[in-house]
């Protein structure tokens, strides 16, 4: 059942103002304690084995979102969002108890786990009940709400982590098994009668075999095998935010002072000089998605994907050389400006792009980009073993200038007949 849902949150139905609430909190607590899992899993277990362990997720995020997906679509919206809710609550738990990393990272995959079934229900269910013609707005009201937890988590975290990881891990457990509750309780199945009737029933190792193969046929496509390619390359250079950066500034940056006035002054360890550049690039995107995305609307496609791919590039190998917190939250704004300017073209070009009979299939093979990026990125942590801040830095910014590269030969192969449309 659709209902008429308008652009003021406080006239929403129910459901979505309950997960408004519970998903800004809870994304929130995340960005507590994400950030400085790769500082954690390479001090406790070594820079190899957690580049290695930080490649997993992404795996996790594939399968899972296709699982996810498929029981939404077959069972409804609200089962399989309160399976990988209590997921989630359950790993948070064994986390908060945990005696041994490895058991840590047990934890870890298992809350990956809940939130790739969480999210495509989640999804789901703004489209059964709002209007299209008010889905976008909604969509950006959530997006808006989650990147407040960007800003202020990261600043948090890197305090409670750790000096109080247990009480936190207990506080996201808590806050996930309330929300899993409010799901319980509140929350109604929104999934069209009609709909559920013309699903056919499939096994699960079918719908993930069926799934590979639509992407095969769709990257038989040069030009999205391109798209593709250069995605993968500029999320390597994207994900080092919560990879190799964290592992630079723990090591290389040290304590300093931020302010001083009089008596009075600031002073950052390295593990709050790196929450302030985390929170810093969370709140860029909520206050300048928007005027940054209408001051480029009338560039090319092409112009504004070499564009954001040279600034994550060049702020990436600028932090490199320099140790001061001042230089790294300006060099924060250049690398997040490029993440800003890239996101809403992806989305942009792939509806622009893909046949009108297959766009959704499009849609779902553009997520491999991130997947895959997010496989390769902590290839970065691994060479931090052998190899200098400066090779490394590098090595990011090679992967975002090849990304410019493939865009460039990416809109050379269009055809003609779509160019004027990019």
């Amino acid at each position: 059942m659709r209902r008429n849902v308008t652009l003021k949150w406080l006239t929403w139905d129910i459901n979505l103002k309950t997960r408004l609430f519970g998903e800004t909190l809870f994304n929130m607590l995340f960005w507590m304690y994400f950030p400085f899992l790769t500082i954690y899993f390479s001090e406790e277990l070594g820079l190899v084995e957690a580049g290695i362990m930080m490649t997993a997720p992404s795996i996790i995020s594939i399968v899972g979102g296709m699982i996810g997906g498929y029981i939404a679509d077959q069972f409804g919206r609200r089962k399989i969002m309160l399976v990988g809710s209590f997921i989630q609550t359950t790993f948070f738990a064994l986390f908060a108890l945990s005696f041994s990393p490895w058991l840590d990272y047990v934890a870890f995959i298992g809350i990956s786990l809940g939130k790739s079934f969480y999210r495509p229900a989640s999804s789901a269910m703004v489209a059964d009940l709002v209007p299209d013609k008010e889905r976008r707005s909604v969509f950006a009201t959530f997006a808006s709400a989650n990147n407040l937890g960007a800003v202020f988590g990261p600043i948090i975290g890197a305090v409670l982590f750790f000096q109080y990881r247990s009480e936190l891990l207990w506080t996201c457990t808590a806050v996930t098994f309330l929300y899993s509750v409010a799901i319980l309780f509140i929350i109604k199945e929104t999934m069209p009668k009609q709909e559920r009737e013309e699903v056919p029933s499939k096994t699960l190792a079918t719908v993930v075999k069926l799934q590979f193969i639509n992407y095969f046929i769709i990257l038989k496509d040069k030009v999205f095998f391109l798209y593709i390619l250069g995605g993968i390359f500029i999320t390597v250079s994207i994900m080092q935010l919560d990879l190799y950066l964290a592992i630079y500034v723990r090591n290389f940056v040290p304590a300093q002072e931020l302010i001083s006035i009089g008596n009075w002054s600031i002073m950052l360890s390295s593990e709050e000089v790196f929450g302030w550049m985390i929170g810093l690039n969370g709140l860029l995107f909520v206050l300048c998605i928007i005027p940054i995305t209408k001051i480029l609307e009338k560039w090319s496609d092409r112009n504004s994907l070499i564009l954001a791919a040279c600034l994550s590039g060049i702020g990436m190998f600028l932090v490199g050389f320099t140790t001061s917190a001042w230089l790294l939250f300006v060099l924060t704004i250049i690398l997040t400006i490029g993440e800003i300017i890239h996101g809403p073209v992806v989305q942009n070009f792939v509806s622009k792009y893909a046949p009108i009979n297959a766009r959704g299939q499009y849609m779902a093979a553009s997520n491999l980009q991130y997947s895959l990026g997010r496989f390769i990125a902590p290839l970065s942590v691994i060479l931090s073993v052998s190899f200098t801040p400066v090779l490394i830095f590098g090595f990011i910014m090679f992967c975002a200038l090849v990304s410019a590269f493939v865009y460039v030969l990416m809109f050379r192969n269009i055809p003609e007949n779509k160019t004027a449309n990019l």
